[in-house]
């Protein structure tokens, strides 16, 4: 079955196969908030599963729009947010077909393109390239996975910057911190301009 279809996310969220859960928001989110590193404004999180950065974000005071191919995280999430009295808009849809009225003055890019099938990351970096606008931000983690098989997909540099071409992205010098993760692979995060 491909990644890229909501009966399998469906079925792996279903079956409790969310390694890639930490269940808190990544430390990579936490360290640019902390620095204020993430331009205020709208911010669009794909792929946002159990949405604990959907929840950090909205109670930072951003305007956050949580997308999710699979229902049930996005009702746990609302609930949660409900709970804390946080607010954002929640959409289930395919981030292969999204297209918001307007683009985005950030985007928080942790789990899709790891998710996917290396032959898709083209048609969602297109995606990603609609969505914010220019001058925006995407915020990107890029998985560096010990195996080559996925999900989650390893992403490495190189890659990443032939997909994020330079006429279309800003690429800083260096990433700004790796982030360990417990199901056995690490992340680089990025922050990307939109030019």
């Amino acid at each position: 079955m491909s990644t890229e279809t909501r009966e399998y996310w469906e079925e792996r969220w279903q079956a409790g196969r969310t390694a890639w859960d930490r269940g808190a928001p990544s430390p990579a989110l936490r360290h640019w908030l902390e620095r204020d590193l993430i331009p205020p404004g709208r911010i669009l999180v794909p792929g946002c599963g159990n949405g604990y950065e959907v929840e950090a974000l909205a109670g930072a005071g951003f305007q956050v729009t949580a997308l999710d191919i699979v229902p049930g995280p996005l009702e746990s999430l609302r609930a949660r947010l409900a709970e804390r009295g946080l607010e954002a808009e929640l959409v289930q849809d395919d981030v292969f077909t999204y297209g918001p009225a307007e683009p985005f003055d950030a985007v928080y890019e942790q789990t899709c393109l790891c998710a996917f099938n290396p032959d898709a990351r083209p048609a969602y970096v297109r995606q990603l390239t609609r969505w914010v606008r220019p001058g925006g931000t995407l915020l990107a983690l890029f998985a560096q996975t010990p195996w080559r098989n996925g999900p989650p997909f390893h992403s490495p540099p190189e890659q990443m910057r032939a997909l994020f071409t330079d006429d279309q992205w800003q690429w800083p010098e260096q990433a700004d911190l790796t982030v360990p993760h417990e199901a056995g692979f690490q992340e680089l995060g990025y922050r990307l301009v939109r030019r």
